[in-house]
């Protein structure tokens, strides 16, 4: 998206949404996760309002993204990976590994086939 494109409320509202669901949270949750009324994540996604800006980055921060990344396209592929990397960076190195030799074995079970 480059700086001629702008996305209407609605669209904001479907990114949000879209952003929201792929990490199964509901909208009712992440309203007053971020303190605010229960109706709050509602009605941006349905396009009746726009968060603050200081809001944007509430949302951005509660999703774990930048505000450039909520910005960009993504499926749901690429947003699980994103959420695996950070859950990766914050595991004991002995874990880190533990997972990383699962990977292995699985990939190479993958190919074996």
């Amino acid at each position: 998206m480059d700086y001629h494109d702008t996305l209407t409320c609605k669209e904001f509202g479907l990114r949000l949404a879209k952003l929201r669901e792929s990490r199964g949270i509901s909208a009712r949750q992440m309203s007053l996760d971020m303190g605010q009324n229960k109706n709050y994540i509602n009605a941006i996604e349905t396009g009746n309002n726009f968060p603050t800006m200081n809001n944007f980055f509430t949302i951005c921060e509660y999703l774990h993204i930048t505000p450039q990344r909520f910005f960009q396209p993504a499926d749901t592929s690429d947003i699980l990976h994103e959420d695996f990397i950070r859950i990766l960076n914050t595991l004991p190195a002995d874990e880190y590994h533990h997972l990383y030799q699962l990977a292995c074995d699985l990939q190479s079970k993958h190919h074996s086939f």
